[in-house]
């Protein structure tokens, strides 16, 4: 019991901070539109995100949908994975129901946006938590889900076994990612002269990656080796450098 009320005080909160970042966006947002009522006008405000997913009576949880083993969409059409779960926790623990969640997959382009403009009242996927984003993209991140490392996937018969041979390579990445920004320094770094194919979901990072259009795939090191382990090829035909 004492376990399960921590878990509700901590969700809460959560809902609660998501809440009060939203607040901050929706000011902002606001300024000089003469219509949408703001924190400081002399109006009481409108009520917490807590307060509304209780009376929504569902969470609508920001995940991926494409990453097998932390947020994947099987041929039914079922939502599963690791950040998954977690959404299914936080609905557990404000609306006392795992299966009240309403699911929206986002790709990395589009996850900030989503929480900004409220169409999603958390965002429980793989994102980066870095400093910038800690503030300036209207977001409040709360607690460390996973720790992980980037790297590089290439395919197994194409000759590379490190980063150091893939000079003047094409590297596929998803664009927004700090994903993209570490390849391009290290490539820079070391004077590798790689050229960054940018993609805005996996779906289509993986299209490109199968039809030779990239020497390498660069992610986190626990995506790529959750494709890996689906690759239709079969995984021995991938490599994580």
């Amino acid at each position: 019991m004492r376990s399960t009320r921590l878990l509700a005080a901590l969700t809460a909160l959560l809902l609660v901070l998501a809440a009060c970042t939203q607040a901050t966006t929706d000011t902002t947002a606001a300024a000089g539109d003469g219509e949408t009522t703001v924190a400081g006008d002399g109006e009481e405000p409108t009520g917490s995100l807590l307060d509304e997913v209780a009376e929504r009576g569902t969470l609508v949880c920001g995940v991926n949908d494409a990453v097998p083993g932390f947020g994947f969409v099987g041929d039914d059409g079922t939502f599963s994975g690791f950040d998954v779960e977690f959404c299914k926790v936080v609905a557990a623990a404000v609306l006392g129901d795992a299966e009240a969640v309403d699911f929206r997959p986002l790709t990395a382009a589009e996850r900030f946006t989503a929480l900004q403009t409220g169409e999603i009242d958390v965002l429980i996927r793989n994102t980066t938590w870095t400093a910038t984003r800690d503030g300036t993209e209207g977001a409040t991140f709360l607690t460390t889900t996973f720790y992980d490392g980037q790297g590089l996937m290439v395919r197994s018969d194409s000759g590379f076994a490190s980063i150091d041979d893939m000079g003047n390579t094409d590297i596929c990445v998803l664009q927004g990612t700090t994903t993209e920004l570490n390849i391009t320094s290290l490539s820079e770094s070391r004077g590798l002269g790689m050229r960054n194919v940018t993609f805005e979901d996996n779906s289509a990072l993986q299209a490109a990656f199968e039809a030779g259009q990239c020497d390498g795939w660069t992610s986190d090191k626990s995506q790529l080796a959750a494709v890996r382990s689906a690759f239709p090829e079969g995984p021995e035909a991938l490599t994580i450098l």
